[in-house]
Formats: C-alpha cells, sequence, structure tokens
C-alpha cells in the first residue's frame, strides 16, 4: 500500500532585480505588481513596474514591445489593467522575461513557508504504508534545492538527510534523490519504508 501527502511551498514576496539604479548607489529593484500599457493604435507595450528599494526610482521591464492588441488575450489584458498580483509574480518568477531584459535576479531574496503535515521519520517507519509520497505544489520557481525541503518537512538534521541520500532511501520522481536537485511543481518525493527501517538496523549494528 501506498499514501500520499502533500507539500506546499508559498512564496511570500517575488524576487528582487540585480540592477543599479541611476539615482542613487541602490543596487536592487523590487516588483511593484502594478503593469504600464501603452497602446498606439493597434499596437500595444507592456512592462513591469519596479521601484528601487532605496529611493522608490522607476524601471520598467518589458513584456511586450510592438505587438498587435489581438495578439493578447481579453483575459489576460484584464488583468494587466487590473495590476492583478498573481499575473505580476507569475513575470517576475519567470527566468524568460529577465533573459529577454538582460537582468539578473536575487533568487535568495524569496522567502517562503511551507504547508504541510507534520509526520516524523518515526511514524513512518510504524506506518502501515510501503511507499510514503509527498507532491510538491510549488509554482514559482526561485532556486529552492528539494533537500531544503525534505529536512524542514521531515524534521532531519543535516547528518541524517546526508544518510538518507548515500543509502537511497529518497526518491524523486522514482529516481534517487541528488542534493543539487532544485524544486519543481509537481515533483513527488518517495520514502519506500523497508528501506528507512534496513537504514535504521545498519545504524542500529554500527553502535553496538
Amino acid at each position: 500500500m501506498s499514501i500520499e501527502y502533500k507539500w506546499e511551498v508559498k512564496a511570500k514576496n517575488s524576487p528582487l532585480l540585480k540592477k543599479k539604479c541611476s539615482h542613487c548607489d541602490g543596487s536592487r529593484f523590487q516588483c511593484s505588481d502594478k503593469f504600464r500599457l501603452n497602446a498606439q493604435k493597434k499596437n500595444i507595450d507592456i512592462w513591469l513596474i519596479y521601484r528601487c528599494v532605496e529611493c522608490s526610482s522607476r524601471y520598467n521591464m518589458t513584456l511586450f514591445s510592438r505587438i498587435r492588441t489581438e495578439s493578447i488575450s481579453k483575459e489576460l489584458f484584464n488583468k494587466m489593467s487590473e495590476n492583478n498580483t498573481e499575473t505580476a509574480w507569475e513575470y517576475a518568477f519567470s527566468h524568460e522575461i529577465r533573459r529577454k531584459n538582460n537582468v539578473e535576479a536575487d533568487l535568495s531574496s524569496v522567502e517562503y513557508e511551507i504547508e504541510h503535515e507534520e509526520i516524523p521519520v518515526k511514524e513512518i517507519i510504524n506506518s502501515t504504508d510501503e511507499v510514503i509520497t509527498f507532491k510538491i505544489k510549488c509554482p514559482y520557481d526561485f532556486n529552492l534545492r528539494i533537500s531544503a525541503i525534505i529536512r524542514k518537512c521531515l524534521s532531519l538534521s543535516l547528518r541524517q538527510l546526508d544518510q538518507f541520500v548515500e543509502n537511497e532511501v529518497v526518491f524523486l520522481n522514482e529516481k534517487p534523490l541528488q542534493k543539487k536537485h532544485k524544486v519543481r511543481n509537481g515533483d513527488r518525493v518517495q520514502i519506500n519504508r523497508q528501506d528507512l527501517i534496513a537504514l535504521f538496523l545498519a545504524q542500529k549494528e554500527e553502535i553496538n
């Protein structure tokens, strides 16, 4: 038997941009969650507005340049016109948009929390389920390591996590976990109960 739980990673803010301000000594810009739209005849330009964290000077990051108005869905146009925060964050977290604008994000500036059910390792060992799966919901990509989530949600020490990895107790999408792996929305972390028991028995033998 198997059971599946959910780990949901919730970003608290969008990433800062690493950009020198031309009006002060600032080097970081924060997304304002607002769009600027400029329509000329049948063409439209759309930007995502950023503000210097030091002096509030504005930087407009290009999203669409001189495109036909009919090229954008009415739904998306309305969301941008209304400064929809979720839409703004989708672009603020987009690697492709930053690449096109030749700007870099300070991904370490993103704070987050994980909504999850507390499940101690001992509970997994004593479970009647042979495979325990944790499905990860993480809509935004900010280079978060999967190992950081596993440590937090399972209350593991760094040494314990290393042992899990070395002994292939934890799998990511049915492949042995590598600590360098970054989180992707929909990832599945799997733990085989028998592998976990074998690891703990081996540790006890070493101690004795």
